[in-house]
């Protein structure tokens, strides 16, 4: 098999071989994705479609809710009421039929995407810079 021929192959091993930083990079992705495809469709008013996208997205907050190490103090609990927050407002998009609320949640996920990818990058160059032994 030819992993460049198949994208599914591919998208496992960026998975497999990715940071966590990363990998929080790439749920940011999905959601925001998702959430387009959802807004997008209700604006359009196939509801059922719309549902279906904005499902998917809350499926990933989800899974980054799930993921925060509350251990870590005041960025856990502040990226949780974030979470929460987005979920009460694809609750009530869903509930008035309504694309401008998740238009406010991708524009809050963007933000914090781009956080987690200036952090992933600084991550990398960190892993990836050359250690050197300093001797007085």
């Amino acid at each position: 098999m030819n992993p460049y021929g198949n994208p599914q192959a591919y998208r496992e091993s960026s998975v497999f071989t990715a940071s966590p930083e990363q990998l929080v990079v790439m749920l940011y992705d999905g959601a925001i994705r998702f959430l387009r495809q959802a807004e997008v469709a209700l604006g359009e008013q196939a509801w059922q479609h719309g549902f279906e996208r904005l499902t998917r997205g809350e499926a990933i907050i989800d899974e980054l809710l799930a993921t925060l190490n509350m251990d870590t103090g005041e960025i856990a609990e502040r990226l949780q009421a974030i979470y929460v927050f987005c979920k009460r407002c694809l609750i009530e998009a869903r509930l008035q039929r309504a694309p401008e609320k998740v238009g406010h949640v991708i524009a809050l996920l963007a933000d914090l995407r781009e956080s987690w990818a200036k952090l992933a990058q600084g991550a990398g160059e960190a892993q990836a810079a050359p250690t050197t032994s300093l001797q007085a």
